[in-house]
């Protein structure tokens, strides 16, 4: 049963939610005599749009090699083929390379020609989702923006991979087969810039250590964590968005203040072995638990605050900012405890 408190559902918006560039730029008034060029220049196999020309479309063609890139390409389109190798070759005059997609084709470690990705000096997005890569190829543009790496075979993260990757800001390893042992204490090392970090959908017994100090977004669902270490959060004091669906964390894994931390503004812990609701910060506004094991809820308990001391509720002071609750698929049975509305004073839906 879901019981709105309010007319309609606030959608959390991160303040540093990742940044992401735009990718089309516009040339409304480019001279038709120039056409008849970029057409020329344009592989026989891809699409090359007079309005966008420095884009390249060689998506599903069915092609089994990369073909030679124009000079004046800035953003490659690839997915849905059957390439198998990267080679030095087609890339000898893409120099202006800033974006490639090759999603959902068939490379491997050993089809990335030694040193092909890191002589791309302009690139800044690198997608390679959907291959059969085993480790994460290396190496790498050192002015990365963003690597998207998910849904491959890795399961090894060669040393110093990342370690020159400074300007990196989004890593996506989710739905790969890594172990515990494969991330080190120096694995994320050098990336010093990284906002989201996607390690969803692995085989993860532990939290990873040393995940770089400025990350926004981690996502952790669907590993085998059973265990929050003391004072975890602390190396990662900017983290706003925690994702720990779909692991197996119980009241006994998680300390005493484990996710009582004031930059989590979104804590989803859907789908564990909690028994009851653990501590949380007054600043969090969004709360997953569903799926869960909780009986019942006693808000005087959960409140982060004193909902005795009228003085603690300033207007935009000490409030719990918590706007969504959902408890649903545990067994809890309506109504809601009246000291959770007490207390959660600003809270918009709570599913139950």
């Amino acid at each position: 049963m879901t019981l709105k408190v309010c007319p309609s559902l606030l959608l959390l918006f991160l303040a540093h939610s990742v940044w992401t560039r735009t990718v089309r730029q516009v040339y409304d008034d480019l001279d038709p005599e120039h056409w008849s060029h970029y057409t020329s220049e344009c592989p026989q196999e891809c699409f090359c749009p007079p309005s966008f020309p420095n884009a390249l479309y060689c998506d599903n063609k069915g092609l089994k090699e990369i073909p030679a890139i124009p000079a004046r390409i800035w953003y490659l389109y690839l997915q849905n083929n059957l390439i198998e190798t990267i080679s030095d070759k087609p890339f000898v005059n893409a120099t202006h390379l800033r974006w490639i997609n090759l999603n959902k084709n068939k490379i491997t470690n050993s089809g990335i020609e030694s040193g092909v990705l890191s002589k791309l000096k302009r690139l800044l997005y690198l997608f390679l989702e959907d291959n059969e890569l085993e480790e994460v190829p290396a190496p790498l543009p050192v002015g990365l923006e963003q690597l998207r790496l998910a849904r491959n075979k890795i399961s090894r993260i060669p040393e110093g991979v990342f370690s020159n990757l400074e300007n990196l800001t989004m890593l996506d390893l989710h739905q790969n087969n890594l172990l515990d042992s494969a991330l080190q204490s120096d694995t994320f090392q050098g990336l010093n810039s990284l906002m989201q970090l996607n390690i969803a959908k692995n085989s993860l017994k532990k939290m990873p250590l040393s995940i770089p100090a400025n990350t926004l977004q981690l996502f952790l669902d669907n590993n085998s964590i059973e265990v929050i270490p003391e004072n975890y959060f602390s190396a990662i004091p900017k983290v706003t968005f925690l994702r720990l669906n779909y692991n197996k964390l119980s009241d006994d894994g998680i300390p005493p203040n484990g996710f009582n931390v004031s930059s989590i503004l979104d804590l989803q812990l859907s789908h564990n072995q909690l028994t009851k609701i653990p501590p949380i910060n007054a600043r969090l506004e969004h709360l997953h638990l569903d799926h869960n094991r909780i009986k019942s809820v006693n808000g005087t308990q959960i409140c982060p605050v004193s909902i005795t001391v009228p003085e603690d509720y300033g207007f935009y002071g000490n409030i719990p900012r918590l706007r969504y609750l959902r408890l649903d698929g545990n067994e809890i049975q309506p109504p809601i405890p009246l000291d959770i509305m007490i207390c959660f004073r600003l809270l918009q839906a709570v599913v139950i």
